[in-house]
């Protein structure tokens, strides 16, 4: 079987990273990526939330900010969590095995060191999807 996810797009907002109880970085954002055919009607982009782990989310958090074009390449997965106003949600999500950045940062970008261009599949060590909840304090 085959579950595999490469999207190239921009990132929708700043990633911030944050870490489990158990000691792990993870990062939440979401890409825009633009349809082939722009519709008559509606957005000319679809939008996905995307979580990366350890080094991965690491090298997003550093690296990476609003408006950035990157390449994910990932997983599907897809689960059910319960909000704190006690409704059930169901999300589809993709991790992310590989987040390469596709366009240089901004000279008005902080830093302006040199940047790594990605982290390669098999850096990261997800946790399972009980651990940790993205989407918790949405």
């Amino acid at each position: 079987m085959l579950n595999r996810v490469v999207l190239i797009g921009r990132l929708t907002r700043d990633p911030e990273l944050k870490t489990t109880a158990s000691g792990k970085s993870v990062v939440d954002f979401s890409i825009a990526v633009q349809k082939r055919i722009k519709p008559a009607e509606g957005p000319d982009a679809d939008f996905f939330r995307i979580t990366a782990w350890e080094k991965t989310a690491e090298f997003v958090a550093n690296y990476l900010h609003k408006g950035r074009l990157v390449s994910v390449d990932g997983r599907l997965q897809s689960r059910k969590y319960t909000t704190t106003d006690g409704q059930n949600r169901e999300v589809v999500e993709i991790v992310a095995d590989s987040v390469q950045s596709l366009d240089r940062p901004r000279e008005d970008a902080a830093g302006g060191g040199a940047e790594p261009v990605g982290v390669a599949a098999g850096s990261t060590s997800a946790p399972s999807a009980d651990e940790y909840d993205p989407f918790a304090d949405e």
